[in-house]
């Protein structure tokens, strides 16, 4: 039992290690992406968010299914510069009063707050069409059919068919006499978060010209137990350890697998969720251990 224990602490310091230098590499690539601008407020907003913290959790997974297909560093470092982008648009405008009207983000005022409610949205704006611009370029592919692949694809995660949709669903269910039965709710979070994480995994696919189904099996388990985490850490976490604030989704009725189902036994899903995308890897064999990793910290962190 003791060497088991020892295992799983040897393997959450690697993951760690190895997600710290994935945020400091995209970081990195993102100040040599951005264009250089005096303080104007919009510029000075948009690095505010980009490099106010965050795990780079999407560019982590973009980054690690990279190196299953030996893709050079600069073309995934692209791929993972544009998710982490898309993400952040959608967090601004996640956070406005006309959302989830939330004041915190990442233990910081969020940009509604810090500046106004014009400045947050046109960040949110810039943030997503300068994703798309990068993936534009040509060092992220030689071949323009796989940029166009990659622009495609992320338009329908992000969009009306993805990421959007969820939002919307969400909060429609707010607002709902009857509230949604299981298989809404999994549908709802497939799209809201599930879409942004499968890409994540997908856009290496496109890039190596492979077959995405194992990947993307993974990447849709894990996508839905992240979110099942997020609502448990709503229900029990604190601010300090989240960086925002804590409890507004539970009392605000928000359709969740943990209002639905229960605290254990959402937690027992989170857990038959880690076991399905870790056995989606079992074909990349040892290459693939630090993402089944990702796969146990998506259930297990406190942030």
């Amino acid at each position: 039992m003791k060497t088991l224990r020892q295992n799983k602490k040897s393997e959450s310091n690697v993951f760690l290690k190895e997600l710290s230098t994935c945020s400091l590499e995209t970081n990195t690539h993102l100040l040599k992406l951005l264009p250089s601008h005096d303080r104007e407020k919009l510029f000075e907003a948009i690095n505010y968010v980009i490099f106010s913290g965050g795990k780079r959790f999407r560019a982590f997974l973009t980054l690690q299914s990279a190196k299953l297909f030996d893709i050079p560093k600069e073309r995934a470092l692209q791929t993972a510069s544009a998710i982490e982008l898309i993400h952040a648009y959608s967090l601004v405008h996640d956070d406005l009063p006309s959302m989830d009207d939330d004041n915190m983000r990442r233990g910081k005022p969020t940009v509604h707050v810090k500046w106004d409610e014009a400045t947050a949205i046109l960040v949110g704006d810039c943030l997503q069409a300068f994703a798309y611009e990068i993936l534009c370029r040509d060092i992220t592919h030689p071949d323009t059919a796989i940029r166009i692949k990659l622009v495609k694809n992320l338009t329908v995660a992000a969009g009306f068919n993805g990421m959007v949709l969820g939002q919307i669903k969400d909060l429609e269910a707010e607002k709902a006499s009857n509230k949604l039965g299981l298989e809404e709710i999994l549908e709802l979070q497939k799209l809201k978060t599930g879409a942004l994480f499968k890409w994540s995994v997908e856009s290496s696919c496109i890039l190596a010209e492979a077959n995405s189904t194992a990947l993307c099996k993974y990447a849709e388990a894990i996508g839905l137990a992240f979110q099942i985490k997020d609502d448990l850490l709503d229900l029990e976490g604190s601010i300090n350890d989240t960086g925002k604030s804590v409890g507004k989704d539970h009392k605000a009725g928000k359709a969740t697998l943990v209002s639905l189902l229960g605290v254990d036994e959402a937690k027992k899903r989170t857990q038959q969720l880690c076991e399905e995308a870790c056995d989606a890897l079992n074909s990349f064999g040892g290459k693939a251990n630090l993402l089944k990793a990702a796969a146990r910290f998506t259930i297990e962190r406190g942030f």
